[in-house]
């Protein structure tokens, strides 16, 4: 972790990709940041969660909070990065009758993984999800190994049992049935950070994640909040043969420790990490001790590759 490197702001590119339906063409927008150093580390595609589309999440820009954007950040330690709105979220196409489940979401992440391979002629990817956006990774990870070098599942959930958040959600399991999207706003951002333990994020960083947020969306598919509450287990720990990392923030109510630590002992690979954050619930990247997990993930996305092997 060298924090030698000063702050900046790195320039982005966007791109566009698109994911043929039944329905006809959908347009998958990605947005890009490249390392200044000579060389690339490797190449990161970060997946966004339930409520937010993708640059809000990992290219936040906050004034006076260092390396606020983790693709920023990331791209100064010498990685590229990348990340991408699935369908129906932020500047992706939402016209289709659909709810984006988390299967949907995966296969966008088929397409955009295709679309960044070639376009930079990489072999694999570092994959990062986060809440549902680990549940898309897992679901992409189990289709396409061959592309993922290493996984990373932030804030995850297996089979929600135990989960304070999903049983909560349950009660308006109908209601997220009867339509394909649910409206967002300000109250509701910062209700993400008050659920579990109000006072893991401060006030000038949410504020600004729901400024970036609501410029894009004002409401969001419902998806991945039905997947979560009547379809779980959707990924198979034992179909993950990639080198994984199950992050969990300390007060995350999303899962239940026990319910992850199931999943993490059921993964194949003997490359694998479990990592509980300190001071953190559920938005990591948001929060006060969000340095803590950029440690966490550089250390993993850097480690050695194995000598012996057994």
């Amino acid at each position: 972790m060298d924090l030698s490197v000063k702050p900046q702001n790195f320039p982005g590119q966007e791109h566009w990709t698109t994911k043929s339906t039944g329905q006809g063409e959908v347009n998958l927008f990605l947005w890009e940041k490249r390392t200044p150093a000579p060389g690339s580390k490797g190449t990161i595609l970060f997946v966004h969660g339930s409520s937010m589309a993708s640059q809000p999440t990992f290219d936040l820009q906050v004034e006076g909070r260092p390396w606020s954007s983790a693709m920023d950040y990331f791209a100064g330690q010498g990685f590229d990065t990348w990340c991408m709105d699935v369908e129906g979220y932020g500047r992706s196409d939402k016209h289709r009758d659909m709810k984006a489940s988390i299967a949907d979401g995966a296969d966008d992440l088929s397409c955009g993984s295709e679309y960044i391979m070639k376009t930079r002629g990489v072999d694999s990817l570092l994959v990062y999800g986060i809440s549902s956006g680990a549940l898309r990774a897992a679901a992409f990870a189990e289709r396409h190994p061959e592309r993922v070098a290493r996984l990373v599942l932030d804030a995850m959930v297996w089979t929600g049992e135990g989960s304070p958040t999903l049983a909560d959600r349950r009660k308006k399991l109908e209601q997220f049935k009867a339509a394909n999207r649910r409206p967002i706003d300000r109250d509701f951002v910062w209700s993400i950070f008050n659920r579990d333990h109000p006072g893991t994020a401060d006030d000038r960083t949410i504020d600004a994640f729901a400024d970036a947020i609501l410029a894009l969306d004002d409401s969001v598919p419902t998806g991945t909040y039905v997947d979560m509450c009547q379809n779980l287990p959707l990924t198979d720990p034992a179909k993950l043969t990639m080198p994984t990392l199950v992050m969990r923030g300390e007060w995350d109510g999303i899962a239940s420790m026990e319910d992850l630590l199931r999943f993490f002992a059921a993964l194949p690979h003997p490359n694998k990490q479990f990592s509980v954050m300190q001071g953190i619930s559920h938005a990591s990247i948001q929060q006060k001790n969000y340095m803590t997990v950029y440690h966490i993930l550089q250390s993993f996305f850097e480690q050695p590759e194995a000598l012996y092997k057994g």
